[in-house]
């Protein structure tokens, strides 16, 4: 699981950092708004911990930026208490607020604790996805996935409504340098329906072209 860590205050920093990859999580760093904004990526954390203040960009610009792309929880990290500067945060999308000084210890506590309600809202969903545990849950019920399973679902869900080729899709998910032919997106979808069992239609194959992915309404 990885967290992207944006704080301006080295020290802080590194001591966040030590304390999430004790308990496991991957860190990666940046120090002001630009950077954090390059290093954002939809899909590719379970956790963002943001500082409000910081060179560049401010914080509020950086969390504008990630909800434009994505929902990954962002734990607001300050020196400002003020209550407006909480629901303005809240507001932006925001989904914890964190007052400076504040011990290491409550941040990973913190992170465990979005992380965990996220899995528990899955329960709630007619189709859920895990990115952090990479996992996929169908009306509360875990499917039982291979990893290319897993990244080939991945990929269609966060692509919905486009058809792709599956050429498109062999080379996103299998990389540029597998040499397996057009067939291997073929018996993954297959298997990947079966998996899905009363979801199965959610994969429209595009005749003479590829799939997509389209969820009931």
């Amino acid at each position: 699981m990885k967290i992207l860590l944006i704080e301006d205050e080295e020290k802080l920093r590194k001591i966040i950092k030590l304390y999430l990859e004790k308990e496991g999580f991957e860190v990666k760093e940046a120090s002001d708004g630009n950077e954090a904004i390059e290093k954002f990526q939809p899909s590719m954390y379970s956790v963002v911990i943001l500082d409000v203040m910081l060179p560049q960009k401010d914080g509020w610009s950086v969390l504008r930026e990630i909800r434009k792309k994505d929902d990954t929880p962002v734990i607001m990290l300050t020196a400002r208490g003020e209550d407006d500067d909480k629901i303005f945060g809240f507001e932006l999308g925001a989904d914890d607020y964190v007052v400076k000084p504040v011990s290491p210890k409550e941040i990973v506590a913190r992170v465990k604790a979005i992380l965990k309600r996220s899995k528990k809202s899955s329960s709630d969903e007619i189709l859920f996805i895990d990115k952090a545990a990479r996992e996929v849950y169908v009306k509360g019920q875990k499917l039982n996935l291979t990893q290319k399973e897993y990244e080939l679902l991945l990929y269609l869900y966060e692509r919905q409504n486009i058809a792709l080729s599956r050429e498109q899709i062999l080379n996103s998910v299998w990389g540029y340098e597998y040499y397996g032919d057009l067939r291997t997106v073929d018996t993954h979808i297959k298997n990947l329906r079966e998996k899905l069992g009363e979801l199965r239609d959610y994969i429209k194959t595009v005749r003479g072209y590829g799939y997509k992915f389209e969820v009931k309404k």
